[in-house]
């Protein structure tokens, strides 16, 4: 047992000790430059391959249940505004204009979007409807999860979990990572269950925040509609049964204060980009 006891933390200490220091993005006009450490377990290109199977894996859950791109016109939106948002990523990280990206909609009554590593996004009708987004408003969104994949917050979080807990393979970690949901397994009526939506760390959360409204107004979205955005997520929690995204995505003042002034940044690029 004191064998086993002693085995334990230097496992720990061992997964801990497998990372690197890496600046994944650069700054951008916004000035992202906290370095970072990720796992030297798992690569970049072996997240990627996972997320890419997870992804295809899921659409065909929705697609068997009919939940999958029910509305043409919400599938052209989220698709159109995708297409202007990913010219952008190059700004951050060259590798990322590369990357084969795809944007869906799945039918669920949940405000929510995730982007997976390598650039496989999927929008919530929930998120459509419910808020009754504008363009704009999309776009702040789909801005910020596209940030978490470029920034590999992901793989900053596998790299956490192996080192404590006793996974060991990134298929063990994948889907929850990925998307930022947790599927309760015995609740399979939706494409991913009954959900609980896990938290980044707030430190991931504003790095998408400032990303993300850089990203937007280089693609010819209004910036301030980033603020527009989580004032009616807060409105929406504030009349009872609100987001499971704001469970991570805290609209608080002092965020909303925070990203006003990254707003400001970058006005001067949505204005060059709107002529």
């Amino acid at each position: 047992m004191n064998l086993l006891l002693r085995a334990v933390p230097f496992a720990a200490l061992t997964l801990l000790a497998a990372c690197e220091t890496v600046q994944t993005t650069e700054a951008g006009a916004v000035g992202v430059t906290r370095e970072q450490r990720v796992t030297t377990l798992v690569s970049s290109k072996e997240i990627e391959q996972q997320a890419s199977k997870e992804y295809a894996q899921l659409l065909a859950e929705a697609q068997k249940k009919g939940l999958l791109n029910r509305d043409p016109q919400q599938v052209a939106r989220v698709r159109t505004i995708t297409q202007r948002l990913v010219p952008q990523v190059g700004v951050f990280r060259k590798d990322a204009l590369q990357w084969k990206w795809e944007s869906n909609v799945l039918t669920s009554k949940d405000v929510n979007a995730w982007c997976m590593p390598g650039g496989k996004m999927a929008v919530y009708t929930g998120l459509i409807e419910r808020l009754n987004a504008t363009d704009d408003e999309l776009a702040a969104v789909m801005g910020h999860e596209i940030a978490h994949a470029l920034r590999e917050h992901a793989r900053e979080r596998i790299g956490n979990q192996m080192a404590t807990s006793a996974a060991s393979t990134v298929g063990a970690l994948a889907l929850e990572i990925f998307t930022g949901v947790r599927v309760n397994p015995d609740l399979a009526s939706s494409v991913l269950g009954a959900v609980t939506v896990l938290p980044n760390s707030r430190q991931n959360e504003s790095e998408a925040d400032i990303i993300g409204v850089e990203l937007m107004a280089r693609a010819g979205y209004d910036p301030r509609a980033s603020l527009s955005l989580w004032r009616k997520m807060g409105q929406l929690a504030g009349s009872g049964g609100g987001p499971e995204f704001l469970s991570t995505h805290p609209s608080g003042e002092t965020r909303l204060r925070e990203l006003q002034g990254y707003v400001d940044k970058v006005m001067p690029l949505y204005q060059a980009a709107k002529h």
